[in-house]
């Protein structure tokens, strides 16, 4: 599950879904949040179109995997908007305990000092 607006951390979730996919018994399974910019300012920021080939995950198939990586850029030491509203809309899962015991890693993407690496 990652976001990414210029493609620097979808690249990175391939590789690490490569990686993954790699390992006997494990089946790994690429999904992005869905984005809250609309195609005009994502034009404006010249930021490539989304590829076709990976599904926006809706927070109910959180429940299906066994495990989760999360990537995604970092602005100014903070995650984007859109990765905080997906993790805002796990909220009923996360009153259910739907999660709980599941391990969980992130990566992330930063280009400057100070603008995250520190996380």
């Amino acid at each position: 599950r990652y976001y990414s607006l210029y493609g620097h951390v979808d690249t990175m979730a391939r590789e690490i879904h490569k990686g993954a996919a790699s390992i006997e018994g494990v089946e790994a399974t690429l999904w992005r949040v869905p984005e809250m910019l609309s195609d005009r300012i994502l034009e404006k920021m010249k930021a490539p179109p989304k590829p076709d080939d990976i599904a926006e995950i809706k927070p109910e198939q959180l429940v299906e995997a066994d495990a989760f990586i999360f990537g995604f850029p970092s602005r100014f030491g903070v995650m984007p908007s859109q990765l905080l509203a997906f993790f805002d809309s796990t909220n009923e899962l996360w009153a259910s305990q739907a999660l709980a015991g599941k391990p969980a890693g992130i990566f992330w993407s930063t280009g400057f000092y100070g603008g995250g690496q520190e996380l």
